[in-house]
């Protein structure tokens, strides 16, 4: 399973430059609200070591990565949610988590919508446009309902009451994730895919000499968030799309290490979307390929093996699964067995961060 993130933010806040650093897929950048016909899509893989250890230890013929893709909308202006601007939106109707980027720097050449920089102006502005569009569509599905109610389906009657609830908490200009509603009572408007009820990472876009401390800008930021729990990262991206073109690792390390990070930005935004989605990764260990997946936390070694394919989760038998650490530690798959750490699981073993699964199936 791939996971897919959407990048929103004001225009000129930097969201295609970030697009730039993640993504083979380049896209050029606008300083006009809505000039894009259409969103950036790109692929990018995730960066996990742990692969080429598995390679040391099984020659294999190639590595690949589990990948995460990226749909940069086109940037967001004040009052756009109910226009032009509302056709993008659709574009992250069905992602997993929102990277919402917030512009933190100042710069001459490129004025900011609003005529001044505020971040938390601006993440107000966002969330507002995004709470309008979920109105919109709460509203429509509530009015269906009601006729339903009005002819006597019981159950239209509780997806009534849940959807009020609903555009009662998205008029009070609060987001769709905060609902006061339990799992049970969400899913009547789980088909509506919220874009308010969505995880969120506010990527603060900071100038490169603040790329390792952040600025004033990204601790108002920090300061405006406190209450919500969210997590907040600082990236330069306009320079890391620079050093994301160099061509050797070398260079790439180099220029990262004089800016005082020890790694780029988007692997750090990599990992807080896996822990905001709480996904785990296991592996697949052969001469043919060594290969990363993705799974969601608590997913069965059955569904895992449906990961890899339809087949294998319609006849499995069992799982060979190996610990991580443990084959690092004994260098093999036969070593691993002959200490007992190799161990034969059922369909309903909760896979690990790290397991090396061998799916035994028959179709």
């Amino acid at each position: 399973m791939a996971l897919k993130c959407g990048i929103v933010g004001l225009t000129n806040s930097g969201k295609t430059t970030l697009f730039n650093c993640m993504s083979n897929t380049r896209a050029e950048s606008s300083t006009a609200a809505f000039s894009a016909t259409r969103s950036n899509l790109g692929v990018v893989h995730v960066p996990d070591s742990r692969l080429y250890r598995l390679a040391e230890l099984q020659p294999t013929k190639k590595i690949v990565h589990t990948t995460i893709e990226f749909v940069d909308i086109p940037g967001l202006a004040k009052g756009g949610g109910a226009g032009q601007g509302s056709r993008f939106l659709a574009d992250v109707r069905n992602t997993d988590a929102l990277l919402h980027v917030v512009r933190c720097f100042d710069d001459d050449a490129l004025p900011h919508v609003e005529g001044s920089v505020d971040p938390v102006r601006d993440i107000e502005t966002v969330n507002l446009e995004l709470q309008v569009k979920d109105l919109e569509s709460a509203g429509r599905k509530l009015e269906k309902v009601e006729k339903l109610v009005r002819i006597g389906d019981k159950e239209a009657g509780k997806a009534a009451g849940v959807l009020a609830v609903y555009r009662e908490h998205l008029e009070s200009f609060r987001p769709a994730r905060t609902v006061p509603l339990d799992t049970g009572a969400r899913l009547h408007a789980g088909d509506l895919f919220l874009l308010s009820d969505k995880p969120v990472i506010y990527i603060c876009n900071v100038d490169e000499a603040s790329a390792a401390v952040g600025n004033r800008y990204s601790r108002q930021v920090e300061k405006a968030l406190e209450g919500e729990h969210a997590e907040v990262l600082t990236v330069a991206a306009a320079v890391e799309a620079d050093i994301a073109e160099l061509e050797s690792e070398e260079d790439r390390k180099a220029f990262l290490q004089d800016m005082g990070l020890a790694e780029p930005g988007v692997n750090r935004i990599i990992r807080a979307a896996y822990r905001l989605l709480d996904l785990r990764t296991f592996f697949t260990v052969g001469p043919k390929e060594v290969r990363a997946w993705t799974i969601r936390a608590g997913m069965t070694a059955q569904q895992a093996a449906g990961v890899i394919h339809s087949d294998l989760e319609r006849g499995f038998i069992r799982a060979e699964v190996i610990a991580y650490d443990d084959f690092v530690s004994l260098g093999s798959e036969a070593a691993c067995r002959d200490k007992g750490k190799l161990s034969v699981e059922g369909r309903n073993y909760e896979v690990k961060d790290g397991d090396l699964l061998n799916i035994r199936f028959n179709v």
